[in-house]
């Protein structure tokens, strides 16, 4: 889980805006943090509006304009950046912003992008070994420039301190589980009712159906919990932290794994994390050491015997076979 603010702390997020921004994507972000100011009544999370160069008004693709409040020249410090572009992101080579990113990076600052934004934390190098998504307008661009991207045709992917997001309504779903991180489910179901969003969609809302008919079960707490799962491939979380974000206490949780499923709930995490190990050694030109750490292994010795023993040989073997 992320552990960047507890519950009576301001959790600080600046929203990078580059000109020609979707609108729809910047709304579906910023809406739910000012609903949970107001419904929380107090400021849980201080947000700045952050402008590239000196010209603080940022214009959207529909011609609406945002005011910032402060530069990347200033240097904040944030628990959370977004940057929120559309357009044609690939076109933004402000190289001052890249290296701003890259430091903010460097120390530990959480990094996200919005509709065409993961395009340009890509081309600002800090996406390497991270899970990411992005628009699907800009998906094939993205791969094809950029081939060693970890790129999934998903809603919106959170990897260890990286957060990605197709944009459009779909920030709506993506904020719903960082504010459930930050201040409980409670609280972001709290705010996902205000706007009248009662159906949160999982990062991947195709991959739901497909979970379904994979384990034979539309039982509320194993289908939220693979949900979870997927969104912490590189980050495991304990049995407890699974069921506190399912609501749920972690012996029923494993007994319904167990009779749903026939599994217990993480030997079910594990076969999904080696899984995704799998489609990359497939299907990328990462090495086994940074596979294995992508996909919450801490040794590569570990992520070897694990492989092996669900595979019946091991990732360097399968690495030989690959097809990229």
């Amino acid at each position: 889980m992320d552990n960047h603010s507890s519950p009576d702390q301001t959790y600080k997020i600046g929203i990078l805006l580059i000109d020609g921004f979707a609108l729809m994507s910047y709304s579906s972000v910023i809406e739910p943090l000012r609903a949970g100011n107001f419904l929380a009544k107090t400021t849980l999370y201080q947000i700045d509006h952050i402008a590239v160069g000196n010209e603080y008004e940022i214009i959207s693709s529909s011609g609406a304009a945002i005011s910032a409040n402060t530069t990347i020249s200033e240097n904040k410090d944030y628990d959370l950046i977004l940057v929120v572009a559309g357009g044609d992101p690939s076109s933004f080579d402000d190289q001052q912003t890249f290296q701003w990113l890259r430091n903010k990076a460097r120390h530990g600052v959480r990094l996200g992008g919005v509709s065409g934004g993961p395009v340009i934390l890509a081309n600002a190098g800090v996406m390497k070994g991270y899970r990411m998504t992005v628009h699907w307008e800009h998906a094939a661009a993205l791969s094809e420039n950029t081939p060693t991207l970890l790129l999934e045709r998903s809603l919106y992917i959170m990897d260890r301190d990286r957060i990605t997001c197709a944009g459009g309504v779909a920030p709506l779903d993506m904020m719903h589980v960082l504010q459930s991180e930050i201040h409980g489910p409670e609280f972001a179901r709290r705010v996902s009712d205000w706007f009248i969003h009662t159906d949160v969609r999982p990062p991947g809302d195709p991959q739901r159906s497909g979970m379904v008919e994979r384990y034979g079960t539309h039982h509320p707490s194993i289908i939220q919990t693979l949900e979870t799962m997927e969104n912490h491939i590189a980050d495991p979380l304990s049995l407890k932290q699974l069921a506190l974000l399912s609501s749920i206490s972690p012996r029923q949780l494993n007994r319904i794994f167990i009779d749903k499923i026939g599994q217990s709930t993480m030997s079910v995490y594990r076969s999904l994390r080696l899984e995704k190990a799998y489609n990359l050694i497939q299907h990328t030109v990462l090495s086994l050491t940074e596979i294995a750490l992508a996909t919450g292994f801490s040794s590569s010795a570990h992520f070897s015997k694990a492989f092996q023993d669900k595979y019946g040989s091991s990732p360097s073997s399968y690495r030989q076979n690959a097809t990229f």
